[in-house]
């Protein structure tokens, strides 16, 4: 339990304190995912990866009684780290919830790419207070 409560202080700090810029036009990764999992960009404008795309996991339900939703979690450790949102559609925002080590926070969610079947691309920018970070991951099943 102390070492889930450390990653997830150590993610929030991270996150905190360095911003992932990747919608501004200039990153690396504006139209592709280079950098696939949870990342962030440091001021030097170097990509980080917290969690890389193979160690997590993405649903995305079509027919969910919330209408179409995406969840994306830790594949070895989905109590502990998750991501849900119903913003499925490209150039729209909403919002979603993040569970860290068993606390979830209500983030602003942005879905600068959309895929639609298994295999396609889903990026999405999030922030919360002072943080922004991205998910760019594959989709791994379709419901």
């Amino acid at each position: 339990m102390k070492t889930i409560f450390k990653t997830s202080l150590l993610l929030l700090i991270s996150m905190a304190f360095f911003n992932c810029n990747n919608d501004d036009g200039n990153a690396a990764n504006q139209d592709q995912c280079n950098y696939s999992g949870l990342s962030y960009v440091l001021s030097s404008n170097t990509t980080k990866i917290l969690i890389p795309e193979t160690e997590l996991t993405t649903d995305f339900f079509n027919t969910s009684t919330n209408g179409p939703e995406v969840e994306i979690f830790k594949t070895d450790d989905p109590g502990n780290f998750w991501f849900l949102t119903t913003v499925v559609t490209a150039n729209t925002t909403g919002t979603g919830t993040l569970n860290l080590g068993g606390t979830v926070y209500p983030v602003n969610v942005t879905c600068q790419r959309t895929g639609n079947a298994v295999g396609q691309e889903m990026r999405y920018d999030i922030t919360s207070s002072s943080l922004e970070a991205e998910f760019c991951v594959v989709i791994d099943f379709f419901h």
